[in-house]
């Protein structure tokens, strides 16, 4: 377990913006790094059933989320959470939101899930733990957008099976 003491500012309600400053204890990104066996299936099925499908970009938003809850103790479709993903107003890049949703159970309806358009170098999600403020913000890794930029629609589906076995730190990396 690393102690990461960390300052993030985001959105996360309308156009309010907090800066928090706070320690959060959490594993390395490889703690739970990739999603194999019985879990892929459950997880492309819960991606498929959210996305309509399970290609590179929602996948890593899928993984992105996962981590984020465990590493806030937060249990996915609990109230207590609050994500905002911040992506171009493109198909690729906003899919990471239905991953995210997929995998905390956070929807636009429940109140607690949130886009907001800044250009590709700017692309972030954001997680809050409403209950105690803590959040994390994470991104893909460039190496990650550079592999997955405009995959193939035949290919989609078969690349997302590849980002789910990657290790998180493939992925996805802190902000900050």
């Amino acid at each position: 377990m690393f102690n990461y003491r960390m300052q993030l500012s985001a959105r996360i309600e309308g156009t309010r913006s907090l800066v928090l400053v706070f320690g959060l204890s959490m594993p390395l990104l490889g703690g739970a790094s990739c999603i194999t066996g019985s879990g892929s299936g459950e997880a492309l099925r819960t991606i498929d059933t959210i996305h309509g499908g399970a290609g590179p970009w929602v996948v890593a938003g899928y993984k992105m989320g996962d981590y984020a809850m465990h590493a806030l103790g937060v249990p996915r479709g609990s109230p207590d959470i609050a994500i905002v993903h911040f992506s171009p107003a493109q198909v690729q890049y906003a899919c990471v939101i239905d991953g995210v949703a997929a995998a905390t159970g956070a929807s636009l309806g429940k109140l607690n899930l949130g886009r907001t358009e800044v250009p590709l170098a700017e692309m972030r999600t954001t997680y809050q733990r409403r209950s105690n403020g803590r959040e994390i913000t994470l991104r893909v890794r460039n190496s990650f957008a550079e592999r997955y930029r405009d995959v193939p629609r035949e290919q989609l589906n078969e690349r997302g099976r590849e980002v789910l076995t990657l290790p998180n730190e493939d992925v996805f990396e802190f902000v900050h």
